[in-house]
């Protein structure tokens, strides 16, 4: 199912893609610039601080068909002028100028135009847990170019875009031994192909490789890197573009990719892979704790070229198979959101009953990483794998990316739950709380949500999380318009609905 509740019925690709890409980026808007005012009819109004203009659209968690008033009348504004009004409105209440953003937003719009014709033409795959991977269009839903690719033609990643369901062989470089950099268990490289005397096995991300081939040629004419052709199997990518997952092994890999996606280009940073054993072993060793079932899908570890350390590094992590609950089937807990074919949603006979499920399996695991091993999960939609039975009820929760990872004894603990609670309940609960509410008007999510808080009331957190009036919103839409580093989150207040 494509649940697109903001597109007008019969309309064409420009329109679809038109709609998809302003959703997002008039949540943005509305969350972290423009003012409520009093709503006079169906359409909710906001007056945009800097220009004084007044801005009304339709439709709450996806807002649509956006009007401005001017002379007298409400006017509709298109992408295009949507990206105009949207500059024009943060300079004048930021001071500041940005001609970076407008394009990644229009590049963005482009992007899920080019992926609606890909779609037309492609099956998707047969594979659930693939098939939920592979279902995001919209992508973040506060974010304002969520479907980005680097501006790049269209060419150069359609063949690796998730949301295309892309399938491709890695390529497998040779990287001679004395350029090899490791860290952790990374046997699972060596079982892809077969090195020749001297070198080490290598995968590489094809679309990586066209990024930043010219720079390697000097390690390919002297003999440091030499091309293998390719892996025997294919490889699907993930939500995550970057991340990709071979079934036929059960094994994910995630590779660096210079393309900025979302707030960051999506590198494997030195930085990042230096402290990776130690975070991912707080994270394993806290799961292991709890005695399931939720699971860890660990990173295991890295290997790369000591000449071109972020650029061809590549990260092993643990395939699902072996976490698996059996007779279980895998979800992506972002893919509930957008809907697709297979979605237990859609044939769900007891809405409540399936919310407490997924509480119970999502929200233990993430508070008890917190309260007793000082470990912060970034527990979004993306970064979490609902496990369901036949019946399409949730009987596990399997978390993922150790580089997200914050733990307490390096970063200060109000800041942790800061985190915590934007990752788990601003992005993750209340946009699937937000799908429920809309399918099933008489459902109230949000008491069961607070019951399942409650249950750890020994965490002193709970009891201020359930009474405060506001919940910590991040400002995607002001942190890239200012410049901010992609990894610097700052939240605005936004209200909660956990207040009751």
């Amino acid at each position: 199912m494509d649940r697109v509740d903001f597109t007008p019925p019969g309309a064409d690709t420009a329109e679809r893609a038109d709609a998809y890409a302003a959703a997002p980026l008039l949540n943005c808007l509305l969350r972290e610039v423009a003012r409520p005012l009093p709503d006079p009819g169906e359409r909710r109004v906001y007056r945009l601080p800097g220009s004084g203009r007044l801005l009304r659209v339709r439709g709450e968690r996806r807002p649509a068909e956006p009007e401005v008033y001017a002379d007298g009348d409400w006017h509709r504004v298109g992408h295009t002028g949507l990206v105009g009004l949207v500059a024009e409105e943060l300079r004048l209440h930021t001071g500041v100028t940005n001609h970076e953003l407008p394009a990644e937003m229009t590049d963005s719009r482009d992007v899920v135009a080019a992926l609606l014709d890909a779609r037309e033409g492609a099956t998707a795959p047969a594979d659930p847990y693939l098939r939920s991977e592979q279902s995001l269009i919209t992508g973040h839903p506060y974010h304002p170019a969520p479907k980005a690719r680097g501006g790049g033609p269209v060419a150069g990643w359609l063949p690796y875009a998730p949301e295309a369901y892309a399938r491709f062989p890695l390529v497998l470089l040779g990287l001679r031994e004395d350029a090899v950099v490791e860290e952790g268990d990374v046997s699972a490289l060596d079982a892809l192909g077969e090195a020749p005397p001297g070198y080490r096995l290598l995968p590489a991300h094809p679309w990586q490789l066209d990024l930043v081939g010219k720079g390697l040629a000097d390690a390919f004419a002297d003999g440091r890197l030499i091309r293998l052709g390719t892996t025997a199997t294919e490889a699907w990518p993930t939500a995550a573009i970057r991340t990709v997952y071979e079934p036929v092994d059960d094994l994910f890999l995630k590779f660096s990719l210079d393309v900025r996606i979302t707030n960051d280009v999506r590198r494997l940073w030195r930085h990042d892979l230096l402290k990776l054993r130690r975070t991912d072993t707080a994270v394993r060793d806290a799961f292991a704790a709890m005695g399931g079932p939720a699971g860890w899908l660990s990173d295991r570890g890295y290997r790369t070229a000591a000449f071109a350390f972020e650029e061809l590094a590549v990260m092993v992590r643990d395939g699902l198979r072996a976490h698996l609950l059996p007779g279980t089937t895998p979800l992506l807990a972002a893919a509930l959101v957008e809907g697709f074919e297979g979605d237990p949603l859609d044939g769900t006979a007891d809405p409540a009953a399936w919310w407490e499920a997924y509480l119970r399996q999502v929200v233990p695991p993430a508070l008890a990483a917190f309260a007793d091993h000082g470990v912060v999960l970034e527990a979004h939609l993306q970064n979490t794998v609902v496990a369901v039975d036949g019946d399409g009820t949730p009987v596990q929760a399997l978390y993922r990316d150790a580089e997200g990872v914050k733990l307490l004894s390096d970063v200060d603990r109000a800041a942790g739950w800061e985190r915590l609670v934007y990752c788990l309940v601003v992005n993750h609960l209340v946009e699937v709380a937000g799908v429920l509410a809309e399918r099933h008007p008489k459902l109230d999510p949000w008491p069961a949500v607070r019951a399942e808080l409650a249950r750890r009331d020994d965490l002193p957190e709970i009891a201020a999380l359930l009474a405060s009036p506001t919940l910590p919103g991040k400002t995607n839409l002001l942190l890239r318009w200012t410049g901010a580093d992609g990894a610097d989150a700052r939240y605005l207040p936004v209200a909660s609905p956990l207040a009751g």
